[in-house]
């Protein structure tokens, strides 16, 4: 039976340099030598795509190399599941997180690594006096737990970041960066991340976010009108607006947003089956509209005199010739080739020009089979349901006057949903506030009966509101409000298509030292500090406690299934159908262990998983060597051979 220590891999979050070496030797094995990285060598394997000049074109600022190497240190913290904080913990897929957000990144690594589809963060803009996050960032697990009085402070506290402190957009960029960097991994290939900005670091950020995910993955800066009326303390300029910077992961496609009401009186003409429609030339316009500038896409299209209905072919029925033709009778090209207008001709139609001539033109519905035609949003966003009064009017209606400062409102949130998020895609938001992602996302399930999931990080940082004692306590209250109202709203409703499956909970976790004692001896108490290590894990965590981080290091869901059975007096845990089954009891008699490791067989062969199956005990439990040898022995007649204790 293998022991795992804190030096093991499976006991903290992913080394990212480990897997970049691993990734360089696999690509490039001709440029290690004995087992390190020769930098010339992989210089010359590269050829001429390495910059070789000492000053080059970049992004950099003092302290960017500190902030990388933070995201690049594994986390050796854990989560620790809050059931009572929770609502409808055994079955919701959503989560909420207390804690330091870079440590927690860090942390859902393994679980989520490329499944997040959505990003939405509204990070602290950088003021003079709001934000609180730690100056060390190499001991930003150790200053989250004193500022939280986990441990003892001794004066140690997280900072804020003040004009007059010198460095102040250093330091704004430095909490940003590992942020951005570790998110980044979270993404999916086709993930796309939004992120509200005002003025002071606008510019900075684009740059970071160019370094962090390349600038050909820009998408757009977008101005969202928050305030149409104007600041009333602003100077000069009544500053209305805001900024959402968008990038994409890579192979990123916008679902678009429903065709606005505004664009409806562009459709004047109604179909037969009553539908708005618009026609719009097949002929391009604008630049590259000549012939010579796509020769293919000058060809002629013959139009139905009766019935206006086009073919690619002549013949008795279709016998006007249309070509594309510019005002002044040059050449020009249509907008589609000929194998788009063969499979659309049903989207096309011709027309007369001034009486006389025949032209081609689109037939553009307002509606579609699938309901309301969809376009591309626009880079400004503005309505009542982007102002800043509406997040302050919702906030108000849940949690009362004067709880949260500025609320992002939840037609935002809802607008990116619209045209990035599918059914059962995960959100994640890892500067959550007061919540208004999970209202969003909860939202959309509610009208479309989707079951998108929601991942949100909060830090505790304190209120001076007696309610709500934390930040963290305001997110939690607000999405418990939002569930009560939403099951108050369709209780009693008997047929309920979009609401049968809803995942109106959330499991609550929250940020915490690792379960497993790391070797810290005392040097005046060697012989207390050897004693005290003879059990691996610490004092006071739970059973649930130490699985949850079993699941976390092994990049398990945190949300994942999981069944209960007990076995010789011992609660046995199964998830994923029997690949992995946890047994956590303080304490296993040997006079136990025999019906302990049979129930653990029999329960394997019940669930018949498609994989191995590891089993997990808590090393302590044992009263000796010989005790693990025998349970092990018999898993492994059992063909379970695969077990480890913690």
């Amino acid at each position: 039976m293998k022991k795992l220590t804190p030096a093991d891999p499976e006991t903290h979050s992913p080394d990212p340099i480990t897997e970049n070496i691993e990734q360089l030797a696999a690509l490039f094995p001709g440029a290690f030598i004995e087992g390190a990285i020769d930098f010339d060598i992989l210089r010359q394997l590269l050829g001429e795509a390495v910059e070789g000049q000492d000053e080059r074109f970049g992004f950099s600022w003092p302290g960017k190399r500190a902030a990388r190497q933070a995201a690049l240190t594994p986390s050796t913290g854990t989560l620790r599941p809050a059931p009572d904080e929770s609502v409808d913990w055994e079955t919701t897929r959503n989560l909420m997180i207390e804690g330091d957000n870079l440590e927690v990144l860090k942390l859902l690594q393994k679980s989520y690594h490329g499944k997040i589809k959505l990003i939405y963060i509204d990070p602290p803009y950088n003021t003079g006096n709001d934000f609180i996050y730690p100056d060390n960032y190499a001991e930003s697990l150790q200053t989250y737990l004193q500022y939280t009085g986990q441990i003892d402070a001794e004066g140690k506290k997280f900072s804020t970041n003040t004009e007059t402190g010198g460095r102040f957009h250093t330091k704004w960029l430095n909490m940003m960066y590992p942020r951005l960097f570790l998110a980044r991994n979270l993404m999916r290939k086709d993930g796309v991340i939004f992120v509200s900005i005002d003025d002071v670091e606008l510019s900075n950020l684009r740059m970071l976010m160019d370094n962090v995910f390349g600038s050909e993955s820009f998408l757009g800066c977008i101005t969202v009108v928050s305030n149409l009326k104007g600041r009333s303390d602003d100077k000069y300029l009544a500053r209305c607006h805001n900024y959402l910077l968008c990038y994409e992961r890579g192979e990123f496609v916008t679902a678009g947003v429903p065709l606005p009401e505004e664009y409806w009186d562009d459709y004047p003409e109604t179909a037969n089956d009553g539908r708005r429609y618009r026609l719009q030339g097949l002929r391009k316009r604008g630049s590259a509209s000549r012939r010579e500038d796509r020769p293919r896409m000058y060809y002629p299209i013959y139009v139905d005199p009766v019935s206006h209905s086009v073919s690619l072919s002549r013949d008795a029925t279709f016998t006007e010739e249309v070509l594309p033709k510019l005002s002044d009778g040059v050449d020009g090209r249509w907008r589609w080739g000929r194998d788009t207008v063969a499979q659309r001709l049903d989207e096309l139609c011709g027309t007369r020009v001034g009486g006389q001539r025949w032209d081609v033109s689109q037939i553009d519905y307002a509606e579609t089979d699938e309901g309301v035609k969809r376009v591309i949003p626009k880079t400004v966003w503005t309505g009542s349901e982007f102002a800043n009064e509406s997040g302050t009017l919702e906030v108000k209606r849940l949690l009362g006057k004067d709880v949260f400062t500025n609320p992002k409102p939840i037609g935002l949130v809802a607008y990116m949903l619209e045209q990035a998020v599918g059914p059962d895609d995960i959100v994640l938001d890892f500067f959550a506030g007061s919540g208004t992602t999970a209202h969003a996302v909860m939202l959309q399930n509610a009208t479309d009966g989707g079951s998108r999931r929601y991942i949100l990080v909060q830090l505790p940082e304190p209120t001076n509101n007696p309610e709500f004692p934390t930040i963290a306590d305001i997110t939690k209250e607000r999405i418990r409000r939002v569930i009560a109202s939403l099951s108050e709203e369709t209780s009693g409703q008997l047929d309920l298509v979009n609401n049968r499956d809803l995942d109106r909970g959330f499991r609550v976790f929250k940020l915490d030292s690792s379960n497993i004692r790391a070797w810290d001896p005392e040097p005046d108490n060697l012989d207390g500090s050897l004693l005290a290590s003879l059990d691996h894990l610490k004092e006071g965590r739970t059973e649930e406690d130490i699985f949850y981080e079993l699941l976390l290091k092994l990049g398990l869901d945190l949300t994942i299934p999981i069944e209960c059975r007990t076995v010789a007096k011992k609660t046995i845990y199964s998830v994923g159908a029997g690949t992995l089954i946890a047994c956590l009891a303080e304490s296993i008699d040997r006079s136990e262990i025999e019906e302990l490791a049979l129930g653990i067989a029999s329960w394997r062969d019940e669930l018949q998983p498609a994989a191995d199956t590891v089993v997990v005990f808590r090393d302590s439990a044992f009263a000796d060597d010989v005790a693990k040898t025998n349970i092990t022995a018999i898993l492994e007649q059992h063909g379970m051979p695969t077990v480890r204790s913690l």
